[in-house]
């Protein structure tokens, strides 16, 4: 590996007039795309290569007019033109692309780098990090600032409907994901740790990323890097016993404590109307609020918002209404339509903490009704054993289980193949039918079995589920208004 024209993000930041024109390699990502267009936004000349445009990335990418091309169509005398490449974290090491990015002898660095350097130094930044939750979150704190009158930048790894991944906005705040995977194949620290934060979210904290992190102390230390960097709140759901863990190891001005075991909560969670009403207490008032969002994961991520703007002074009158009417990013309890007369629900669970919680709150949206859950175990902590009795715990909510087969072999450190049998005979062993699914075919046989208006059907997946969402399901998928 040769590092000479490696970049850091404090060179790039000291050296940020110099640059004019960037490529970003593997542009299609949906971090990367986000930040090529953030960049282009700021004024600077942006182009993009990647193997293979899918949407929706590619379809966004089309409207901002950033030039892309096909790797394959260009070399390293193309990458000389450019003033900085930003490198996707999807590069390996010691493939003909890294090598192809270090011998032509432009800068280079990665794309939490770039965005830190270039962008997010210059911003009110407030970090939303955490196990599970992250994109949600970003996604209800812009909502929430926009309903009360504000243009906050934000940056969301996740697809909304009728809007851009990312947005400089008007200085005020800027609304970060902040996740902590690896930067790129030359910078193994995890992404958060350059965006630069001036405030810090943490939503939640289990052991996750088994192909990177070999135990939850790892992910701990790289929290622990950024605490140094973070001046400004911190606000912790101390319903995760690593938050409270962590944040006995910090001093800062001011850390606050939310959740449903602290006195501030959410509190009298409860569900009227297809609204969810509950209480924040702040500063000894109890204060009531109501939304149209339904879930007690997702009550705990708008309280987190709820927080940062009563701790930025902001009058509660206009926080109470800026929740009332929230969306969810696509594939968070997403309604995809109706197969005959079943519900179906797409959400981007992979986690048993986040399996738990998505089939709770779709329980609770559909008390009277069938629960059916299709999962398809596709990341690699999810194909491991590592979770094994967790997914087990989680799933025996449901009132049927259907679990895709592994698409591959788990590259989670230490750990051998997620048991599909052990699980499905343990499953059952608590009452609850379960049954492996090999192939798209014998998945579409088994969801005709549940076409009937008393059943829910909730796909479970951060990948394809075997296909389903590019098959004939989707043209028997129907719309009507609920």
């Amino acid at each position: 590996m040769n590092l000479e024209n490696k970049m850091s993000f404090e060179e790039l930041k000291e050296n940020k007039s110099d640059i004019k024109r960037i490529f970003f390699y593997r542009i299609c990502g949906t971090g990367m795309g986000a930040c090529a267009c953030l960049l282009k936004g700021q004024g600077f000349d942006i182009e993009g290569g990647d193997n293979k445009f899918y949407p929706p990335m590619s379809q966004y990418l089309e409207t901002t007019g950033i030039k892309t091309l096909n790797l394959t169509e260009m070399d390293s005398n193309y990458l000389k033109e450019f003033d900085l490449i930003v490198v996707g974290n999807v590069v390996p090491r010691d493939s003909d692309d890294a090598k192809i990015i270090e011998s032509c002898g432009t800068k280079y660095i990665s794309f939490p780098g770039a965005l830190g350097a270039l962008v997010l130094c210059d911003q009110n930044v407030v970090g939303i990090t955490g196990t599970h939750g992250k994109t949600t979150t970003t996604y209800f704190l812009t909502q929430m600032f926009e309903n009360m009158g504000m243009t906050p930048g934000y940056f969301i790894g996740g697809v909304m409907e009728g809007r851009a991944p990312s947005r400089l906005g008007d200085g005020s705040y800027f609304f970060i994901e902040s996740d902590e995977y690896d930067s790129a194949y030359f910078e193994k620290i995890s992404k958060f740790r350059l965006y630069s934060m001036d405030h810090l979210i943490l939503t939640s904290l289990e052991y996750d990323h088994a192909d990177i992190f070999e135990n939850i102390e790892q992910i701990k230390d790289e929290f622990r890097e950024l605490f140094v960097q973070v001046k400004g709140r911190y606000i912790f759901c101390q319903d995760y016993i690593e938050n409270e863990n962590l944040a006995s190891e910090i001093s800062v001005n001011e850390l606050i404590f939310y959740g449903n075991k602290t006195e501030m909560g959410p509190t009298n969670i409860r569900i009227e109307n297809n609204k969810t009403l509950f209480d924040v207490r702040y500063k000894g008032e109890i204060i009531p609020f109501k939304t149209n969002i339904i879930g007690n994961h997702n009550i705990l991520n708008i309280t987190s918002g709820i927080i940062f703007a009563l701790s930025e002074g902001i009058p509660q009158e206009k926080i109470k209404s800026s929740v009332n009417f929230l969306s969810l990013v696509k594939r968070r309890q997403e309604f995809r339509g109706q197969f005959g007369k079943s519900v179906v629900i797409d959400d981007f669970a992979h986690h048993p903490k986040a399996v738990e919680v998505t089939i709770l709150a779709i329980k609770d949206n559909y008390p009277n009704k069938k629960l059916i859950v299709v999962m398809e175990p596709n990341s690699a902590t999810a194909r491991s054993s590592i979770f094994q009795a967790e997914f087990t715990t989680s799933l025996n909510i449901a009132d049927e289980v259907f679990v895709t087969k592994l698409p591959r072999a788990t590259t989670a450190k230490g750990a051998e193949n997620l048991d599909l049998t052990k699980m499905v005979l343990d499953l059952e062993r608590c009452n609850t039918p379960a049954k492996i699914i090999n192939n798209l075919v014998e998945l579409l046989a088994e969801l005709s079995k549940y076409k009937g208006s008393e059943n829910v059907i909730l796909i479970l997946s951060n990948g394809t589920c075997l296909g389903l969402w590019q098959s004939s399901f989707v043209d028997e998928l129907e719309k009507p208004s609920r």
